[in-house]
């Protein structure tokens, strides 16, 4: 058996877990949402926190349980670090508070690719173990799009009779796989992406402020992705990527060689950096598109960004083309994928692409 701990399906690589969170930023109708009913005595059995990834619908679902076990009396959510509540919840031995996420296979130690329905089973012995203790009992589905069909039928029983005292917080990136027979039992709390000013208050608490413009210019307000980009270096990546563009329609063809032999790296803890090279290009070209109809985006997301895009994408007409390159990109690089394409190869024909494709 390995020492190394569990890998934690519902936790951003490098960065600490959303029951870490000491507050809820960015999200204040949400929280004011769930803070009325609470106060009214109109709290829904079952709650369904959606959005985009990354917006913190998981630091709310956790915020929300920490606020209810301590018999929160806050008005926005935060609760006592010292509280011991506080303390047993962070350290996942709270028994009146029951986690359900995709599960680590016993033989392989890698995570399943679903929720399975031992998991909800589990939850239902929670449900039925703690009833003779009384008091609220929690329960965190992170997230519920990923349950099977088995375990959302289970679950589907369990929000037709719901415990009494329970509280139910579904978090959902997708809410449209779940059933429609589960999504009409929840009330719906629905984030949106953070703006750039939140963004820099998120990274601010996590350490990452120096960056924060650049990284919320390029995460499409998703906490979750800047992470991501901050743990792979993706600052770094797009700067060699709008270098590359910089003596647009020439490219360097070394460079390109070099960007698309760091696709072919090993997918690891982190990520996949075919998928962050790819991902990284897909926003240069859109924010290329954008630049041709609205003007260089700010703040740049790399030093000199601004003056490339100018140059490369004046007008409209211009913006067309960089829009229907970001699309086949896009669709190129699934369909590559999908047939198990060399990663590096792959890259390198759509610079090359990219590269001989018309000049307005």
């Amino acid at each position: 058996m390995s020492n190394e701990p569990l890998p934690e399906p519902d936790r951003v690589p490098g960065a600490p877990h959303p029951r870490e969170a000491a507050r809820v930023i960015g999200q204040d109708g949400a929280v004011a949402d769930f803070l009325a009913a609470a106060r009214a005595h109109r709290l829904h059995h079952a709650w369904l926190i959606s959005g985009p990834r990354g917006t913190g619908k998981a630091t709310l679902a956790w915020s929300i349980a920490k606020w209810l076990l301590s018999d929160g009396t806050t008005s926005d959510l935060t609760t006592p670090p010292d509280d011991p509540t506080i303390r047993r919840i962070r350290a996942l031995s709270e028994p009146r508070l029951h986690l359900v996420r995709r599960p680590v296979d016993e033989k392989t130690q890698r995570l399943r690719a679903e929720i399975t329905v031992d998991e909800i089973r589990r939850l239902q012995g929670f449900f039925h173990m703690s009833a003779a203790e009384g008091g609220r009992r929690i329960a965190i589905i992170d997230a519920a799009d990923e349950m099977n069909q088995s375990a959302a039928n289970a679950l589907l029983k369990l929000l037709e009779e719901p415990p009494q005292n329970s509280t139910l917080l579904l978090v959902a990136h997708q809410p449209a796989r779940l059933l429609p027979t589960i999504r009409s039992r929840c009330r719906e709390l629905r984030l949106h992406p953070l703006t750039p000013e939140d963004m820099g208050r998120v990274l601010q608490d996590l350490g990452l402020d120096h960056d924060a413009a650049q990284l919320a210019a390029l995460s499409g307000g998703s906490i979750g992705e800047a992470l991501r980009l901050a743990g792979q270096d993706g600052l770094a990546l797009y700067r060699r990527i709008v270098t590359l563009f910089a003596d647009y329609p020439g490219m360097d063809r070394r460079a390109a060689a070099a960007l698309a032999d760091l696709a072919a790296g090993r997918a690891g803890a982190d990520g996949d950096p075919f998928d962050l090279v790819v991902t990284l290009l897909d926003r240069f070209l859109t924010r290329a598109a954008r630049a041709g109809l609205l003007g260089a985006p700010l703040p740049e997301a790399a030093v000199g960004e601004a003056g490339v895009l100018h140059r490369i994408s004046p007008d409209p007409a211009a913006a067309q083309l960089w829009a229907s390159a970001q699309a086949e990109l896009s669709a190129r690089a699934r369909a590559g994928r999908a047939v198990n394409l060399d990663p590096s190869a792959l890259v390198l024909d759509m610079l090359v692409g990219l590269a001989n494709q018309p000049v307005v």
